[in-house]
C-alpha cells in the first residue's frame, strides 16, 4: 500500500491540497492541450563539488506529503562580441529603457524545425534542422555565429551539409563551440533567410556534472543542436567555465519531430507531443532551449494545472519520490502560474537522472537520482527545494531571459527566493526551516551581481549569488511591502515575457513600483549601483 494513504487523516489533506491547487490553475488562461504520452547512487560534498544549484546534504523528516491525482493516460512509445578570456568584473551593458510588454515579437522569431533519427542502442541520432532567421538585429549582418555544444566533446559532432536559402555555403568555420558562417550576400536589416543544417551526433556517455549525454537505461539531449545566439553589437557567445551557465539564449518556436530505433523508448521533451505517421512531433513555442531524455526505463505519473500536463518520469524503486514530485510540481505551477504570470509552456516533465542536484530546460526539468533515493516522504527534502526551484527557472529563464554567464543573479537569486515563496504559501511552517536548509547553514556572503568568471571557487560564487540574492531579495521584500514586491514581479514578468532583461531593467520596473529608498541595500548587496 501506498504510505501517502496509510491514514484517513492524509487522504482528507490530499483531497484538501489537491482543491486548493485547482483553485490557484483556475487563474491561469488556457492554452491547447497536448495529447497524452504513451505510456546506482552517488553521495555528493555540496561544499565542494562544483552543481548549478546548492544544496543542503542532510535531509529533514516531518509529515507525509499526500499523494497528487494522477489523470490516467497511455504511456508514449552580449553586449559586445565576446572572446576567449573571461569577462572582467562589473562588465554590464545598460538598458535603462523600459521595454513594451513583448520585446520579441512572435512574426520574428528564430524558428528551428528538426528532424531527428534516434538510435537508442547505437548512441546516435541524425539530425535535419532548418532555422528560419529574422534580422531583428538592426544592422547589417556579413556573419552568423552559432553555439554547436556537442563538439566540445571529442569525436561527437559531424557537420554533413549546410545551405542558405537552398544553396549550399562552403565559406564557414567550426572552431570549439563557435560555428562561423558567411553568407555569399550580407544579411540586410529586416531581411530574412534559412538555413539547413545536417548533422549527426556521436552521444557520449554521460559526464556527471552534466546532463547530455547517455547512461546504460537513458540518453540525454540537452544543448545538443546548432542555435544562433544573441547579437547586442556583436555575437554573445561566452566561453565555458567550470561552474554556472555560459550560454544566452534569444527566444524562438520549435517543432522537433523524432524517429527512434526501438518502440519501447519513451521520450521526455519540452514540447507538447503529436504523433504523425512515423514520427512524433514536439512544438513550443517562445522558448529558449528544446531538451528531450530517452529511456526504455521510464516509469510515469501524470497530472495538469489548467491545460498544462505535468509529468514525473522516474525510475523503479522510485514510486514515492516520483509521484511526491508530481504533487510538488502541481503545487509549483499552480502557485507561480498566479504570483508571477501564466505558465508559458504546454507541458512540464519532471525527469529523474544523475547529476549532482538538477538542471533546468524550457518545459523539462532534470534533478538527481539522489534526492529520488534519499526521499524522506516530507517537503523537508532537496526533492522539493531543487524540485521547486528547477521549476521556477521557467519564468526566472525560460519566460524572463538574462545573460547567465554575465548577470546570473536574475535567474538564479530569483529561483532561490521562488523556493521561500513556495513554502510560504504551500508550508507556513517550515519558513525558518528553509532559511536554515537552504541559505543560512552556508553562511551567504558576496555581491549578489558577480558573473560565473569573478566568483572565485563554486562555493564563494553560489554564496553571493544564489543565496546572498535571497537574502537580498528578502531585504528588499521587507523594504517595500508586500503588495508593492508582487506587483513588482508580475509587471518585470510581463513586461520582459520571452524577452532578456538585465540588472538595469530589474531596477528601472522596481522603481515604478516603490519610491521607497534602497540606497542602503543596494551598497550592501550589489558592486554596480543600478
Amino acid at each position: 500500500m501506498n504510505r501517502f494513504l496509510r491514514a484517513p487523516f492524509d487522504m482528507l489533506r490530499a483531497v484538501l491540497c489537491i482543491l486548493c491547487v485547482w483553485m490557484l490553475s483556475s487563474c491561469a488562461p488556457a492554452t491547447s492541450t497536448p495529447p497524452p504520452a504513451d505510456p546506482v547512487l552517488v553521495t555528493v560534498d555540496p561544499n565542494s563539488t562544483a552543481t548549478p544549484t546548492p544544496f543542503q546534504p542532510a535531509p529533514a523528516t516531518d509529515t507525509l506529503i499526500p499523494s497528487a491525482t494522477s489523470i490516467p493516460t497511455n504511456t508514449p512509445p552580449p553586449t559586445s562580441t565576446i572572446t576567449s578570456t573571461p569577462l572582467p568584473t562589473d562588465t554590464v551593458t545598460p538598458a535603462p529603457t523600459i521595454p513594451p510588454a513583448s520585446p520579441v515579437p512572435v512574426l520574428t522569431r528564430t524558428q528551428y524545425t528538426m528532424y531527428a533519427n534516434l538510435d537508442y542502442a547505437a548512441k546516435t541520432v541524425a539530425v535535419n534542422e532548418t532555422i528560419k532567421y529574422f534580422n531583428t538585429t538592426g544592422q547589417t549582418l556579413d556573419n552568423i555565429v552559432m553555439a554547436v555544444e556537442p563538439n566540445l566533446w571529442s569525436n561527437c559532432f559531424t557537420l554533413t551539409s549546410i545551405t542558405e536559402d537552398g544553396i549550399a555555403l562552403t565559406n564557414y568555420s567550426l572552431d570549439g563551440q563557435r560555428l562561423t558562417v558567411y553568407p555569399p550576400q550580407p544579411i540586410q536589416a529586416g531581411a530574412v533567410t534559412t538555413f539547413t543544417i545536417g548533422y549527426g551526433i556521436a552521444i557520449p556517455a554521460k559526464q556527471y556534472e552534466n546532463t547530455f549525454g547517455y547512461l546504460g537505461y537513458q540518453i540525454n539531449l540537452t544543448d545538443w543542436y546548432p542555435f544562433i545566439v544573441p547579437y547586442s553589437g556583436g555575437w554573445v557567445l561566452h566561453e565555458p567555465w567550470s561552474f554556472g551557465e555560459h550560454l544566452v539564449y534569444d527566444p524562438a518556436d520549435y517543432e522537433v519531430n523524432v524517429k527512434v530505433s526501438d518502440p519501447n523508448v519513451i521520450i521526455a521533451a519540452s514540447g507538447a507531443p503529436e504523433v504523425v505517421q512515423d514520427w512524433t512531433r514536439y512544438t513550443v513555442s517562445g522558448a529558449r532551449t528544446f531538451a528531450l531524455s530517452a529511456s526504455d526505463k521510464f516509469k510515469i505519473a501524470e497530472s495538469a494545472v489548467g491545460s498544462a500536463a505535468i509529468r514525473s518520469y522516474y525510475f523503479a524503486g522510485d514510486e514515492d519520490a516520483g509521484q511526491a514530485v508530481l504533487w510538488m510540481a502541481t503545487q509549483s505551477l499552480g502557485l507561480y502560474g498566479v504570483k508571477f504570470a501564466p505558465y508559458p509552456y504546454p507541458v512540464l516533465n519532471v525527469v529523474e537522472t544523475e547529476v549532482p542536484d538538477g538542471q533546468e530546460f524550457d518545459g523539462l526539468v532534470f534533478l538527481a537520482e539522489k534526492f529520488y533515493s534519499e526521499y524522506n516522504g516530507t517537503a523537508k527534502s532537496n526533492l522539493f527545494t531543487i524540485g521547486t526551484h528547477e521549476i521556477a527557472h521557467q519564468w526566472w529563464f525560460g519566460l524572463v531571459g538574462n545573460d547567465q554567464a554575465v548577470e546570473p543573479w536574475l535567474d538564479e537569486a530569483m529561483s532561490v527566493y521562488s523556493e521561500r515563496i513556495f513554502y510560504e504559501y504551500n508550508y507556513p511552517k517550515y519558513g525558518d526551516w528553509w532559511w536554515n536548509f537552504r541559505v543560512n547553514y552556508f553562511g551567504p556572503s558576496g555581491y549578489v551581481d558577480t558573473s560565473i568568471y569573478n566568483g572565485g571557487t563554486f562555493r564563494l560564487y553560489t554564496n553571493a549569488v544564489y543565496l546572498n540574492g535571497a537574502n537580498f531579495l528578502d531585504d528588499l521584500r521587507t523594504r517595500i511591502g508586500d503588495e508593492a514586491f508582487f506587483d513588482f514581479l508580475q509587471d518585470y514578468a510581463t513586461r520582459f515575457s520571452h524577452g532578456r532583461a538585465t540588472g538595469y531593467d530589474f531596477f528601472a520596473i522596481l522603481r515604478l513600483h516603490t519610491d521607497k529608498d534602497l540606497s542602503d541595500i543596494m551598497k550592501t548587496y550589489f558592486q554596480v549601483q543600478y
